[in-house]
C-alpha cells in the first residue's frame, strides 16, 4: 500500500506533485483543533467573517499567475483561459452579499409578551471533498459560505489536483483567517471513510463521481452526519426548430468540448428538431475540427489533453463501441495528429447516435458528443429524461413559455433557455436522480451549511 499520493501530469506523464498521505489519528488532531478554532470563530460578528473571506479570495486572486500554469501542469487546462479566479470572485462575492440578508432571523413576533423567531446556526465542522476537473470553482461554493456563517473547514482535493488546496487554505491564513480554522488534508480513500463513519464532521459536501457518492453515503450511515452530494451528469442540448442554429451551435459545442469535456454541467448530448438538424451539425462539425489539441502550456492551444489517461480511454471505449454500432464519426483523425492514444484526446461528434449505446447514456466526461434529430417536443422530452442523471439542460428557441413549459416536464436540476455550461450563484446548484442530492450557493446554499434554531422567550 503506498503512503503517497501522485499527481501524475498529463503534458507528459511525469510526477507534478507528491505529498504523503495523513493518518486518520493524525486528521482527527486537526480536526479537534478545527474545532477548537471554530468555537471562537462562530462568536465574531458576521461582517467580521464577511471581510476575511472576500480578503481570502482576494488573495488567492493575487496567486493567480502561478496557480494558472500549475492547474495546467495537473489536469491539462490550456493556460490561455486564464483560469477559475474571475468565476471565484463571482460566487464568492455574491455569496457575501447577500450573507446578511439570507441569515437574517425570521421574527415570528416581537411584542410586550413574547419573542418568537428562528435564527440559522452553524453546523460546527464542514469537510469538503472536491474534485479536479475545476480545482477552485467547485471547492468555493462551499468554502466561502461555510467560513462566513461560523463553519470551520477541512479541505480534501482529488489527487489530480493535490496543490490546490495547499493554495487556498495559504491564501486565507495569509489574508486574517484564525490558524487552525482552515486546513487542508492529504487523505486515500480507506481513511476518508474511516474518518465519516466516525462521525469527525458535522457536514460534508462531496462532489465527484457516482460511485463515490455511494461511498461517502455508506460510511455515513447512521451517523446522521448532513450531505450534500454533486455526481455524475449526461446534460442534454434541445435546439427547437425557431432557435438561432449558430448561436446554439456555438454555445453548445463549447459547453460539449470546453476543459476537453471535463465540466460537471458540460454537453453530453444533443437532440436537434428536424428542419435545423443538417445545418446545425455542419456548423458543429466546423468549430470542432478547428480546435488546436496541444501542449496547454502552449498559448495557442484551446484544447489540451484530459486529466488522466484512464479518462480518455474510457471516452475512446465509448466513442468505438458506439460506432461499432452504427454511429458515424464526423471528426477525421488527420485533423488531430496529437492525439497520441493517451491523454491527448481529439474532439469527436457522432450522428446515427441512439440510447442503446453509452456513448449517449453514461457519463463520458470528455470531448465527444453524440447529436440526434427529433420530431418534437414530446420525443426530445422523453429522451431528456432517458437518463440517470438530472444536473442541467439547455433549452434552445425563441419562445419563453414554450422552454418553461418544456422545462417544468425535465427532470433536471437546472434549466437554461438559449444558454448552457454556467452556474449562477443566485440560484441554487442542485440535481436530481443519481446527480445527487442537496443544494449550493444562493439562499439555499446557506441553509444547507446551517441549522436551524428556534427561540420561543416568553417574557410575562
Amino acid at each position: 500500500m503506498t503512503n503517497t499520493l501522485k499527481c501524475i501530469s498529463p503534458i507528459d506523464g511525469s510526477v507534478f506533485a507528491e505529498r504523503d498521505i495523513m493518518t486518520q489519528s493524525h486528521v482527527q488532531n486537526l480536526v479537534r483543533d478545527v474545532r477548537a478554532a471554530q468555537k471562537n470563530w462562530a462568536t465574531r460578528p458576521l461582517s467580521e467573517r464577511i471581510a476575511l473571506v472576500r480578503a481570502g479570495v482576494a488573495r488567492l486572486g493575487e496567486m493567480n499567475d502561478e496557480i494558472v500554469p500549475e492547474i495546467a501542469g495537473m489536469m491539462g487546462r490550456p493556460v490561455r483561459y486564464g483560469g477559475e479566479f474571475g468565476g471565484v470572485d463571482e460566487r464568492a462575492s455574491y455569496m457575501a452579499d447577500i450573507a446578511e440578508s439570507a441569515l437574517a432571523p425570521i421574527i415570528i413576533e416581537d411584542s410586550g409578551d413574547f419573542e418568537r423567531r428562528i435564527v440559522r446556526e452553524s453546523h460546527g465542522v464542514v469537510f469538503i471533498i472536491a474534485p479536479w476537473n475545476y480545482p477552485y470553482l467547485t471547492a468555493i461554493n462551499t468554502v466561502a459560505p461555510a467560513l462566513i456563517v461560523g463553519n470551520g473547514v477541512v479541505l480534501k482535493h482529488a489527487t489530480q489536483t493535490l496543490l490546490a488546496g495547499e493554495r487556498m487554505v495559504q491564501a486565507f491564513t495569509q489574508a486574517g483567517i484564525p490558524e487552525g480554522l482552515f486546513v487542508n488534508v492529504f487523505l486515500d480513500h480507506q481513511t476518508t471513510e474511516a474518518l465519516v463513519s466516525a462521525k469527525a464532521f458535522d457536514f460534508i459536501n462531496f462532489t465527484g463521481s457516482v460511485g463515490g457518492g455511494r461511498a461517502i453515503e455508506r460510511a455515513a450511515a447512521g451517523t446522521f452526519t448532513g450531505l450534500g452530494l454533486e455526481l455524475g451528469g449526461k446534460d442534454p442540448g434541445y435546439v427547437m426548430e425557431d432557435a438561432d442554429v449558430a448561436a446554439a451551435a456555438d454555445t453548445l459545442i463549447d459547453g460539449a468540448m470546453f476543459n476537453s469535456g471535463q465540466c460537471c454541467c458540460g454537453i453530453e448530448r444533443i437532440y436537434v428538431a428536424a428542419p435545423l438538424f443538417d445545418a446545425f451539425v455542419e456548423r458543429a462539425v466546423s468549430i470542432a475540427s478547428n480546435f488546436k489539441l496541444g501542449n496547454p502550456l502552449d498559448k495557442e492551444t484551446t484544447l489540451g489533453p484530459m486529466a488522466n489517461v484512464r479518462f480518455a480511454n474510457e471516452v475512446r471505449a465509448q466513442t468505438s463501441e458506439a460506432i461499432a454500432a452504427g454511429a458515424r464519426p464526423l471528426i477525421s483523425s488527420e485533423l488531430f495528429p496529437q492525439d497520441d492514444g493517451g491523454a491527448y484526446l481529439a474532439p469527436q461528434i457522432l450522428v446515427d447516435v441512439d440510447h442503446g449505446m453509452r456513448v449517449m447514456r453514461d457519463e463520458s466526461f470528455g470531448p465527444v458528443v453524440g447529436i440526434m434529430k427529433v420530431d418534437g417536443d414530446d420525443e426530445a422530452v422523453a429522451l431528456m429524461n432517458d437518463s440517470e442523471f438530472g444536473l442541467t439542460a439547455s433549452l434552445w428557441t425563441n419562445d419563453t413559455p414554450r422552454a418553461a413549459a418544456i422545462g417544468a416536464q425535465i427532470e433536471t436540476g437546472t434549466v437554461f433557455m438559449n444558454r448552457a455550461d454556467y452556474l449562477d450563484p443566485a440560484l441554487c446548484w442542485t440535481g436530481c436522480k443519481n446527480t445527487g442530492r442537496g443544494g449550493a450557493l444562493s439562499l439555499i446554499g446557506y441553509q444547507n451549511l446551517t441549522r436551524p434554531k428556534s427561540f420561543h422567550l416568553k417574557k410575562t
